[in-house]
């Protein structure tokens, strides 16, 4: 009975998380998005991409604002000139998995994919928004199960690593290769 009650607990909290990171993303949510981009997770550190009053060298938020050519005096101003341009960042979990082992972080990101699909219709109902994937684990995962599902991914078989730990140079070669090959 305890055990229950703790999972039924933890998985109270992090339903609250999700709603907390969902709506720090509506802010700044476009109206129609261009493209949308699927991240791993919300980190352990509570540096999330959409909270605007993270630093603008966060390594993700950096690396987009790069994308997108501008270099914003904050993040929030960097949230809204996204918005403007249509892209939109979801995660495939809303979990903070980047403490966890492989293993682990592949299983709760499966275990989470009907979220994330529920979401991704929500978003793109026609599903005819393009979908890029960032990180190895994602473009694994995740690459076949959305194209079955419709979704129109645009990695085509191609890894996005997330850009820190020395990856800074291979995303931005790799997330400019895949958009422009998608004509965006």
């Amino acid at each position: 009975m305890l055990r229950s009650k703790c999972s039924s607990e933890a998985q109270k909290e992090l339903e609250m998380e999700r709603a907390d990171y969902l709506a720090f993303r509506r802010q700044y949510q476009p109206a129609s998005p261009r493209l949308i981009i699927v991240a791993e997770s919300p980190p352990f550190s509570g540096k999330y991409f959409y909270n605007p009053l993270g630093a603008v060298t966060e390594p993700l938020f950096f690396a987009v604002m790069q994308q997108i050519g501008v270099k914003p005096l904050s993040k929030q101003l960097g949230l809204r000139l996204l918005q403007e341009t249509g892209w939109l960042l979801v995660d495939a979990t809303y979990e903070p998995v980047n403490d966890y082992t492989d293993p682990k972080r592949d299983l709760v990101i499966v275990r989470d994919y009907p979220q994330l699909l529920d979401d991704l219709t929500h978003l793109t109902p026609d599903r005819s928004v393009p979908i890029v994937l960032i990180k190895a684990n994602v473009c694994r995962l995740l690459e076949i199960r959305l194209s079955r599902d419709g979704f129109d991914v645009i990695n085509r078989g191609k890894a996005i690593p997330f850009p820190s730990n020395g990856q800074q140079k291979k995303f931005r070669a790799g997330f400019s290769d895949v958009v422009q090959r998608a004509g965006l």
